[in-house]
């Protein structure tokens, strides 16, 4: 199950849960004054913690990576559509919000599925 490269600019690298390698798909780009940054499961292309269980941890490592100021970010996770023909691997974008603690996500993510309309408008692929 190949992840089309449609989804990502780049494989981000990162350390998962007990510092597993872990790997994504990153794509990130500016729009209306924000920082998007949407992270793609890789599904067996990751040999570590998934994107949703990375979280808060993962999203603190593109923003320090690459520079990003966590007050001005979208982080949007991505399930790639797969042509699988189970459901689970359909196409899915969730906006992910965190609380904001001394200049870093904290907390327990919070998730919210993007509608076809929200898609369109913010996602670039």
């Amino acid at each position: 199950m190949k992840v089309p490269e449609k989804y990502y600019d780049e494989i981000f690298d990162f350390k998962g849960q007990w510092d597993m390698p872990s790997k994504c798909g990153l794509k990130s780009y500016e729009l209306n004054g924000k920082q998007i940054i949407i992270v793609t499961e890789l599904y067996q292309d990751n040999p570590g913690t998934s994107v949703t269980y990375a979280g808060t941890f993962l999203a603190n490592q593109i923003c320090e990576a690459k520079g990003y100021n966590v007050e001005n970010v979208t982080y949007i996770e991505c399930n790639p559509d797969t042509s699988s023909k189970l459901s689970f691997y359909d196409e899915e974008f969730f906006e992910v919000s965190f609380d904001i603690v001394d200049g870093q996500f904290a907390n327990q993510p919070k998730y919210r599925q993007l509608s076809e309309e929200e898609i369109k408008e913010v996602i670039r692929l």
